[in-house]
C-alpha cells in the first residue's frame, strides 16, 4: 500500500482526535509510523493500525474504515483538487474514478494497486457499484463515497449487497442519492 494513504489517516486522526492519539496509535500497533507518501507498506501496517484503532474506540474494523475513508475526501480534495473540479456533484466525481483519478494515481505513485470498479443503475436510478480488491476493503471505498457526497453537499445512503468479506466474488454496493 502506498504511503500517501497512511499520511492521509495520520492526518484524518491529527485533526480529529490530536496528535497524541496518533502517536497512541502507532505505539500501541508497535509499528514504526514513519510513511513517505511514495514509499510501499505491506497492507498488513495498515489493517494493523485499523485494528489497534478499532480496539480503542469500540467500533469495528469496517467502521473505522469508513470513517477515513469520509474524513480523507476532503484532504484529498484540498491535495488534488484537479480531480474534483469539473464534477457538479459525486456521482459523477464517482465515475471518474476508473478513467480519470486511478490512471493518474498510477502516474503519481508508481505500483499503486488501485481497485477497481463497475458501475451500473438500478431501476431506481441508484447507483450499482461493483468493487474488486484483493485488499477486500470494501467499507473504506464506503468511506470514500460518503466523504464525496458530503464535499459536493449531497447526503446519499449506502446498502452493502454483496460482500468479498463474506465469500462473494465481489462487493456490490448500492448508493442512492437522498433528495
Amino acid at each position: 500500500m502506498k504511503g500517501v494513504i497512511f499520511n492521509l489517516l495520520e492526518e484524518a486522526v491529527v485533526l480529529e482526535h490530536g496528535p497524541d492519539t496518533w502517536t497512541d496509535l502507532i505505539d500501541a500497533t508497535g509499528v514504526d509510523g514513519a510513511f513517505t507518501s511514495l514509499g510501499s507498506y505491506p497492507d498488513e501496517t495498515l489493517l494493523a493500525l485499523v485494528d489497534t484503532a478499532a480496539a480503542a474506540t469500540g467500533k469495528t474494523p469496517s467502521d473505522v474504515l469508513r470513517w477515513f475513508g469520509a474524513a480523507a475526501m476532503p484532504l484529498l480534495a484540498e491535495r488534488y483538487g484537479v480531480f474534483f473540479t469539473g464534477h457538479s456533484g459525486a456521482r459523477s466525481f464517482i465515475l471518474s474514478v476508473n478513467e480519470i483519478i486511478h490512471p493518474e494515481v498510477r502516474k503519481l505513485y508508481s505500483g499503486a494497486g488501485c481497485p477497481h470498479f463497475q458501475f451500473s443503475t438500478d431501476a431506481e436510478g441508484a447507483m450499482i457499484i461493483g468493487y474488486q480488491s484483493p485488499r477486500r476493503l470494501c467499507a473504506l471505498a464506503e468511506g470514500f463515497i460518503l466523504g464525496a457526497a458530503a464535499h459536493y453537499g449531497e447526503q446519499v445512503t449506502i446498502t452493502h449487497l454483496a460482500c468479498m468479506l463474506d465469500g462473494s466474488p465481489l462487493c456490490r454496493i448500492r448508493v442512492r442519492w437522498v433528495e
